[in-house]
């Protein structure tokens, strides 16, 4: 597996990773009725942001997005998000897209990574972040409307560089 920098070409495979976790409803917070369009402006970011991929010869996996978590006072915390085809989970997709965001954010200079909203109910996610060094900062209560489990919380993460 080799993570690269997203180029437009890959849209054509990003897109139903991105589709079928966002339809799903049980990880993003994203609206789940978004289109391909929408999904190309929330998802490749512009400097200083990055979106990059992860390859298995030419088929996609997984893809990761990131940048300053806030403009202006707050643009030296990072953020990232993460999405793995259903078919590549477990095998190391997501925690491989962990790691090269955190290189990155460190080699840029950003003081950590945070993240705003890491759904409750995604244990392999929370395990992984929590393997990576992230700390739970805080949580919101039934922030996040899950279509099996209800209303469960939002996670606030961060690991300090």
């Amino acid at each position: 597996m080799l993570i690269r920098e997203f180029v437009d070409q890959d849209w054509s495979q990003v897109w139903p990773i991105i589709e079928e976790v966002i339809r799903a409803q049980e990880t993003f917070v994203y609206d789940p009725a978004m289109t391909a369009e929408q999904s190309y402006g929330m998802w490749v970011e512009a400097a200083p942001g990055r979106t990059v991929v992860a390859v298995d010869g030419e088929r996609v996996l997984g893809t990761a997005k990131m940048g300053p978590n806030r403009p202006g006072p707050g643009a030296h915390i990072s953020t990232a998000s993460f999405m793995v085809a259903a078919d590549a989970r477990g095998r190391g997709v997501g925690t491989a897209l962990c790691r090269d965001a955190l290189t990155w954010a460190r080699q840029q200079g950003y003081a950590g990574m945070q993240f705003n909203a890491v759904a409750e109910g995604n244990r392999s996610a929370v395990e992984l972040y929590l393997r990576e060094g992230f700390t739970m900062v805080g949580t919101v209560p039934g922030a996040f409307q899950h279509p099996t489990l209800g209303r469960v919380g939002l996670h606030v993460m961060y690991l300090e560089f």
